[in-house]
């Protein structure tokens, strides 16, 4: 095509030369041309990745949040729970006391026993005499003694439970919460990746495109 022009533009008197003068001043402006085009179509690779970049703290964020609120929840029951027996302890057993209830066994053993006693007492000839009275008061109060702080382990044990359990699905909450947030960033990290390299490789195609165009028309 360049000879061709050439050829024209000597027919006309304008002299051959012209067009090689315009190549031979500007050797390269294949690649110039190449260059301009590519500029003018360039696109940014982070502009393109950036939607998955921006969409990840979006996408992580509800999974997050359930176990972050119960966390937080979570927290504040255990210091309350924590700060109270080590300030207090006996006000906790106080709490824990005053819900008690003799068991049906309490009742059991002290017919039992109040049943025995009378009969040794009878034996002796000692039924419904103060040292018999006194006996069997201290008996009782042994028994009460013994069922209720039966109670209480029962209840610690099961408020330790309580705080134990907590404590643990929390952490296993929010392991489980970091790991799947773990995964969906990872995902996303990967497709911002595949973006920018996409981009990127299209910016350069675009650039030999129009320098292989530079070069066909002979410049």
């Amino acid at each position: 095509m360049a000879s061709a022009l050439g050829g024209a533009l000597g027919s006309k008197g304008m002299g051959g030369n012209i067009l090689g003068s315009i190549k031979q001043a500007t050797p390269d402006i294949g690649g110039i041309l190449g260059s301009i085009m590519g500029q003018l179509n360039y696109k940014s690779p982070y502009s393109a990745a950036s939607p998955y970049l921006e969409d990840i703290a979006g996408t992580i964020t509800p999974y997050y949040q359930p176990y972050i609120t119960s966390g937080q929840n979570a927290l504040s029951s255990l210091m309350g729970q924590y700060g109270s027996l080590i300030n207090d302890p006996s006000a906790k057993m106080n709490q824990m006391g005053s819900q008690y209830q003799a068991s049906p066994g309490y009742q059991y053993n002290v017919d039992q026993t109040t049943k025995a006693m009378n009969q040794a007492a009878a034996a002796g000839g000692m039924v419904g005499s103060p040292q018999e009275q006194q006996q069997l008061g201290q008996v009782v109060s042994g028994l009460a003694n013994q069922d209720y702080y039966n109670y209480l382990n029962q209840a610690m044990g099961l408020y330790n439970t309580g705080l134990s359990g907590m404590g643990n699905i929390n952490q296993m909450g929010y392991g489980a919460s970091t790991g799947l947030a773990d995964n969906l960033a990872s995902a996303l990290m990967s497709q911002a990746a595949l973006a920018y390299a996409g981009t990127a490789a299209e910016n350069q195609n675009t650039g030999g495109f129009w320098g292989g165009i530079g070069g066909m028309l002979g410049f």
